[in-house]
Order: structure tokens, then sequence, then C-alpha cells
């Protein structure tokens, strides 16, 4: 199956001086395909998974025959991905992959059949693959353990399952060749758990070097934000995420707050990244423009803020897509929106390729 890359897009822009990013999964345009003709295309680049119930239900062998299916579709596809933004101009050349390749991976029922020599084969093959075409084709890769990686938990059986599940991450970035290094790849977490700060202090000697050299700490929306994220600053890189900041905080952050310089020294003379989203298109119907500024003040007067917290579709407010162009010349951006690639390209295309003159946010 062959990825849609639209004509415009299959020339190198003259100054490549920055990234930006999608989320794991590819989103087809689908302009004349039927349903089931857009099902199997973006089913050719996007993981599968099953149940561990299911795995439960059958014998040992249909189990391991499942999963051993799946892990090759998913490597395939992952790497079918990778040559989809390979064809992508350079500043779109950024990708977050999935977390879900290797299901169940950090399980202990999983344990017997991740040792086995055919598949630690098949699995090193297909991510020493990925990681190659990564390098070559100038893609920057990223993962993000999900919400059940809680490192600073007050539960030990929670850090337990933690530490495990983000070593499973750098095991496939070790396995990718990276990790080698400070920052050459990103692996993001949010503090996450009642012990905060101190809870990933105390964790922290626990994680292989790979997991020190790759981890990152963004701040979120509700609990624990940019200034709980700076005081690990002298462990790992701080990943700065606008819309998180903007709901915790109620307010934008002004792109040279002295914050922000504190967040490019956590990352070392690395290029930083920073994450960019968007609340749900829905707020067009509570009467919000997508000219105008979002103002926390009239958004809580009309609904919770919880309804900010999840992601819209598109980048759909003009004015927070110009303030988001104000981090550029300093940040990658890994935009996380529900349309995936399909959003980052048209925020290439409408804010980026034209060259049209930087935002008046404030």
């Amino acid at each position: 199956m062959e990825p849609a890359v639209p004509l415009s897009l299959r020339c190198e822009p003259k100054v490549p001086m920055y990234r930006i990013g999608f989320a794991c999964m590819y989103r087809h345009p689908g302009h004349s395909e039927s349903l089931k003709e857009l099902e199997a295309i973006e089913r050719a680049f996007n993981p599968r998974s099953t149940t561990l119930r299911w795995l439960n239900s059958v014998s040992q062998q249909a189990a391991r025959e499942k999963l051993h299916g799946i892990i090759e579709h998913n490597l395939a596809a992952q790497l079918r991905l990778l040559d989809y933004v390979a064809t992508l101009p350079e500043p779109l050349r950024m990708l977050r992959l999935s977390s879900d390749l290797l299901p169940f991976y950090s399980h202990p029922d999983a344990n017997d059949f991740y040792r086995l020599n055919e598949v630690r084969t098949l699995i090193e093959t297909g991510f020493a693959r990925i990681g190659e075409r990564a390098r070559t084709t100038a893609i920057r890769l990223s993962l993000h353990p999900g919400q059940y990686c809680v490192l600073a938990s007050d539960k030990p059986q929670v850090v337990e399952n933690s530490l495990a599940e983000f070593e499973y991450h750098a095991d496939m970035i070790r396995m990718m060749g990276f990790g080698r290094r400070f920052q050459d790849f990103k692996c993001n977490v949010h503090i996450a758990g009642r012990l905060g700060v101190e809870g990933i202090r105390a964790v922290w000697p626990r994680l292989s070097q790979e997991a020190r050299n790759c981890i990152t700490f963004e701040n979120e929306e509700k609990t624990y934000g940019v200034d709980d994220c700076l005081k690990l600053a002298d462990l790992a890189p701080v990943v700065l995420d606008i819309h998180h900041c903007w709901v915790n905080e109620e307010r934008y952050i002004d792109p040279h707050d002295p914050r922000v310089g504190r967040i490019i020294e956590s990352w070392q003379g690395v290029r930083p990244a920073m994450h960019y989203s968007q609340p749900p298109e829905s707020l067009i119907a509570e009467g919000f423009s997508p000219e105008e500024k979002l103002q926390m003040p009239d958004l809580l007067r009309r609904v919770s803020k919880r309804d900010l917290y999840s992601h819209s579709k598109r980048m759909w407010n003009r004015w927070t897509n110009l303030y988001a162009r104000e981090f550029l010349d300093r940040f990658d951006i890994m935009f996380e929106a529900k349309d995936k690639n399909l959003a980052a390209l048209d925020y290439y295309m409408n804010y980026l390729a034209d060259g049209i003159a930087p935002a008046r946010w404030a």
C-alpha cells in the first residue's frame, strides 16, 4: 500500500531548521477510497494487538502463534511508516513510535515467550532495521509510555510494574541502536504518582543507563506542571507541553518566559522537543471562533476544565497555531492530534511552507 503524500510536499523547503512530527498512527486522507479500502491502507501502517484474556483462553501454542504474527506485522508496519515519513520534506521527519509493538512484553505471563530464540531474533532484527532506517533518512524518533507508567506511585507494586514498562521501552530503544548517549532518543513520561518529584528521584538509580540517557519529563494539565518538571532538570530534559501548561496555569506561557530558557538548558545542547495540541473542535459549537485567542475565563463559563483535556482532530484554532510557531526557532514540535499525520501536514502547509510573517500572540 502506498501512503498519500501531497504533490506540494515532494520537494525540500529552502531552510529546514525545525521538525514537526506526529504520534504513532498513520491516517490516510481518503479522497476517493471506500471505507473498507481506507481501513486496509491504514492497517498496513499501524500496529495490531490482542488481549491477555484471549491469550489465556487458548492453548500456549495458539497464543504464541498469535503473538508471533502480531509482532511480525507490527515491525513491518512500523518500517513502512518510516518509509512514508522519509518521503516527506525534512521538517516533517519526526515520528513517535507506538508503545504497542510488542504486546505484554513487560507482563510476567509473556516472559517465557519473549525469551525464545526465534522471538529474540525476530525482534532484534526488526528493531535494528527500524533504527537504521531512521538514521539513514534523518527521522527524529521518540516513544511515550502510557498512563500506567507511574514511576512516582506510593504503591510499591505499581512502581515495580512501571519500571518494567519503562525498561520495555528502553529495550526497544537499545535494539534500535539508540540509548548510547544523552538524548540520542527521547522517551517521555509524566511525573505521575503521589510521591511526585521525590518519588522520581528515589527510582532514578534503578533505571538502566539507556533509560536514563533517553528519559524526559513532561508537564501535565492537572498536578505536575512546568515548575515541578524543572525540579528534575538536573536529571533529565523537560518536555514543554504548551497545551497542558495553558490548562494547568490558565494562561499561555510566554515563548520567552525564563522557564522556557531553563527548559532549553536542560537539553544540554540537544535541540529540545515540545508537545502541541488543542482542545476539541466542539468548542466551535459553543461559540468560540477559530480565528480568536481562547481565553480561559470565557471557556470556563461554558465548559468544564476537563472538557479541555482531550485533543482535537486537527489544529483548528488559528491564533494558537501562530502562537505555537513562536517556539519553532528553538524547539522541534510533536503534534498530538487525533488525525495524526494529517494534522501535521495541514499545519506545515498553512503556517510554515508559505513563509507568512511571525504571529503577534500576546
